[in-house]
């Protein structure tokens, strides 16, 4: 396979210059986005809204500037997302239309509907074919994504406390699935509670929408109802005590191949572009209700039609970079005996891994890792 072509440009304004979201269009347009016949077509641009409480998610203009770009070209655009597993602000489209809203993508701020791609519970989906999938032959994906003509991604590159980062191929992989896809996706290891470590203060109960936990009164500690359980990994990212844990070591590697087969299922057989923004670059997803500092610099944009090595691009330009002091990134490093595994999505958060989903996306077909980085100025 040749190389993918990835377009590149900072974040670096000058005074009284073009603003970022003039620099993002500038992107786009270089990058071939105009190549597409978007004519009269419908446009999905897959993005996350943020989960209320998290201010780290990509702002509205960003969304406006790719809505502006598929205007210019005749398409008819819609900001889209799939209604997510746990408790929170997007379990159902009214809820997850009113965090949009209050996080500030309107039709009037990003100049285009707001449409919830599985619909009001989650469960307007259909069941799209894997070419070449390995572990999912059918992938539950949002029947307003699917619906749409031409696809666009529009992701934050960020920190994940299960999958190393998240990227372009979660963004659609994880994103575009309905509420079953979901739990498919995830429903391979089960974590297990530390009893010594556990402090019975609930938070990761709160977190579990199947009633995969279980509160004992006599001894005070959570523990894991293993029929209920999902293996979705949110009481993961809950414990402030480190006290869960995945009981299968491989869980973390068969959700990044099965994320790589949900995007290769959303992906296939239709025109598609892929944006990715690392800036903000959170430790963990922005499904948090919340946000840690950034571990890392604002990189800049991104662009290609290769959601493979667009990812990979992005990956690389953070192995780069340098950790940023007073994050989880560099508290780490500074830990006495910490181990330093040279990979700063390892060393945020050690529990994840990150290298199977691109790996197993290469071999499925999705893309090339192989790619020249164009800079646009």
């Amino acid at each position: 396979m040749a190389k993918a072509k990835v377009y590149f440009t900072d974040f670096r304004t000058v005074a009284f210059g073009d603003p970022l979201p003039a620099k993002l269009k500038k992107l786009i347009k270089q990058a071939g986005l105009g190549q597409i016949d978007m004519d009269g077509k419908f446009v999905a641009i897959k993005m996350h809204f943020g989960e209320l409480g998290n201010i780290s998610y990509l702002r509205p203009n960003y969304a406006k500037a790719v809505v502006d770009v598929v205007g210019e070209l005749g398409g008819k655009p819609f900001l889209t997302d799939c209604n997510t597993l746990y408790p929170g602000s997007r379990k159902n489209a009214l809820e997850h239309l009113e965090c949009a809203w209050e996080n500030g993508f309107t039709p009037l701020s990003v100049g285009c509907p707001i449409l919830i791609g599985d619909g009001l519970k989650g469960t307007d989906d259909i069941a799209v074919p894997v070419a070449g999938g390995e572990y999912v032959k059918e992938a539950r994906i949002g029947r307003a994504i699917m619906d749409a003509d031409v696809f666009l991604s529009l992701t934050h590159f960020k920190g994940h406390e299960m999958t190393g980062f998240g990227g372009t191929i979660k963004n659609i992989g994880m994103g575009c699935g309905s509420r079953a896809g979901k739990k498919a996706q995830h429903n391979s290891g089960k974590p297990h509670i530390d009893q010594d470590l556990c402090r019975g203060c609930k938070r990761c109960q709160r977190e579990c929408a199947n009633e995969g936990l279980m509160y004992d009164s006599a001894s005070k500690k959570m523990a894991v109802n293993q029929r209920n359980c999902v293996g979705c990994g949110r009481c993961l990212g809950a414990c402030n005590f480190d006290a869960i844990m995945f009981d299968d070591d491989a869980a973390n590697g068969k959700l990044n191949s099965c994320m790589a087969e949900y995007a290769k299922a959303v992906v296939d057989g239709r025109p598609g572009f892929h944006i990715s923004l690392i800036v903000d670059v959170s430790p963990n997803c922005d499904c948090h209700g919340e946000n840690d500092a950034p571990i890392l610099p604002n990189l800049g944009m991104f662009a290609s039609f290769d959601p493979l090595a667009l990812d990979q691009a992005c990956v690389d330009a953070c192995l780069k970079a340098t950790p940023l002091p007073g994050s989880q990134l560099s508290d780490n490093l500074a830990k006495p005996g910490f181990v330093d595994h040279h990979d700063h999505f390892i060393n945020s958060t050690p529990e994840s891994e990150w290298r199977s989903c691109l790996e197993h996306g290469e071999k499925i077909g999705l893309g090339t890792r192989d790619y020249e980085l164009i800079v646009v100025k």
